[in-house]
């Protein structure tokens, strides 16, 4: 859970710095590409608490 907060952080970090700096964002310019970004960041999260869950994960 710590992780998650973490990288949380870190991305909004990331897009004030860009932004505050007028550099371009390092993310998919279209909410489609965002979205699938979120969907794989998602994905991956709950496969790990799955996995986790389940005692695979050492």
């Amino acid at each position: 859970m710590i992780s998650a907060s973490i990288g949380l952080i870190l991305g909004c970090l990331i897009g004030v710095g860009c932004r505050w700096f007028d550099l371009p964002l390092p993310a998919p310019p279209r909410i489609v590409g965002a979205l699938l970004v979120v969907a794989m960041t998602l994905g991956f999260l709950g496969a790990d608490f799955a996995l986790a869950q389940w005692g695979t994960v050492p």
